[in-house]
């Protein structure tokens, strides 16, 4: 589905007056608007194939109608959302998920939409139908080497797969680990866990990245393969340079220093990209910035100053994605949000006086240290964000626009009520 061009027109239009007040005022705050504006233009944000549809937990799954049917639906819907905020121009698939049995259609429906390919995901947290082996007691930590082969052998495939499309990464998250002491030997599941990490490293292309990303726990509670940050790294360093860690955001353990995380991890040169979301306990999968928005700010905070620091581009150096479940609301409009959240967080992040924060760290001044972070968070940067959607051709308020033009109802009617998107 696409809205039509005029409509977001008469959308704008309609809410021009009260957007120049604000950004006028703000641009009278802000030294240097105009390159904020142009490095937000240029920031992009991944959405993953399996966040279009209705989330659930292990108690229910309630689906609201409209979900995509389809990889090709899966595309559009990105493709609308992407019309709407200019800031989600790449889509992230999941394998076996998202199989293209015509790659060559697929990149074209994605072009079609303005879309690139972020990086490719596998599976071996779940066992698939017609599977030889399980993946019950782990994959790459597993016992059995024929299991391990089977996880190995998927992922190259994923590979495959990404190569046909167009991707560059692979994201690999294992949810190998151990549910109650003495169950597993923690050395040795993380040298087989490298042993085929290596084979699958092996069959990266030469401008591919691997990103290894990491989680406390969920679904095993008593060890996690892959568990933090310091084995992420462990693994990413003992594999090559083209491997990297993967932050995702609820994959920590409560009132963790993620920013003190990411610091570290691109001060190493280790920190290859983020999938955002939101917690109040666990692994919530909420919406970006609806529960910690001052540290998503302090997490961008460091990425800002990290990357900089290194020289790095914004926009392409890293990966940016979100990875949310849905659960009560419609997944579309909760991408919205998350992706407004991400980028307010950006902008608030590029008006830090860095100047005036190391002048005060060198000096020891905590106070006005403090000021100077807070003084960036509490600025209202929402004309900026969507003065960099008017500027890409986008709406002012997608949300609204959303709404107004009931595409939910709309995407339902072609749909039907009871379709449910593939994934989790």
């Amino acid at each position: 589905m696409r809205i039509a061009s005029y409509k977001i027109d008469d959308h704008n239009q309609a809410l021009m007056a009260a957007h120049q007040r604000t950004f006028e005022y703000l641009s009278g705050e802000i030294d240097h608007v105009q390159d904020i504006i142009q490095q937000l233009v240029a920031f992009q944000v991944g959405i993953p194939s399996w966040a279009l549809g209705t989330g659930g937990t292990r108690f229910g799954r309630f689906p609201g109608g409209g979900e995509p049917r389809s990889l090709e639906e899966k595309i559009e819907d990105v493709g609308l959302l992407h019309q709407l905020n200019q800031s989600s121009g790449a889509i992230s698939l999941h394998i076996p998920w998202d199989m293209a049995d015509n790659p060559a259609q697929i990149k074209a429906v994605a072009a079609q939409n303005g879309l690139r390919f972020d990086a490719v995901n596998s599976n071996t947290f779940q066992d698939q139908p017609g599977q030889t082996h399980s993946y019950k007691f782990g994959s790459l930590q597993h016992v059995d080497k024929a299991v391990r082969q089977q996880a190995i052998d998927h992922n190259i495939e994923v590979v495959r797969q990404g190569i046909a499309v167009g991707s560059n990464s692979l994201t690999v998250w294992l949810s190998d680990g151990s549910c109650f002491p003495g169950q597993l030997n923690f050395r040795q599941a993380f040298q087989r866990t490298l042993e085929g990490l290596r084979e699958i490293y092996a069959a990266l292309p030469d401008n591919w990245k691997m990103f290894v990303e990491y989680k406390a726990a969920e679904p095993n509670f008593y060890s996690t393969t892959v568990g933090d940050w310091g084995q992420s790294y462990l693994f990413s360093s003992k594999l090559g340079p083209k491997a990297y860690s993967l932050v995702d955001l609820g994959h920590h353990l409560p009132n963790a220093n993620i920013e003190q995380i990411v610091a570290l991890l691109l001060m190493e040169g280790k920190l290859g990209g983020f999938h955002f979301n939101d917690s109040k306990y666990g692994d919530d999968d909420l919406t970006v910035g609806s529960i910690k928005p001052y540290q998503l700010f302090l997490i961008f905070n460091e990425l800002v100053e990290g990357m900089d620091a290194r020289g790095m581009n914004h926009a392409t150096d890293l990966g940016w994605m979100i990875d949310a479940s849905h659960n009560v609301k419609d997944p579309l409009e909760d991408l919205l949000q998350s992706v407004e959240a991400i980028m307010i967080s950006y902008a608030q992040a590029l008006l830090v006086d860095r100047k005036k924060l190391l002048a005060a760290q060198q000096q020891n001044d905590v106070v006005t240290a403090q000021e100077v972070l807070q003084q960036a968070f509490r600025t209202d940067v929402r004309a900026l964000v969507a003065a960099a959607r008017l500027q890409a051709g986008g709406a002012l308020n997608p949300l609204a626009l959303y709404r107004t033009e009931k595409v939910r109802e709309a995407l339902i009617l072609e749909r039907g009520a009871k379709t449910m998107a593939t994934g989790l």
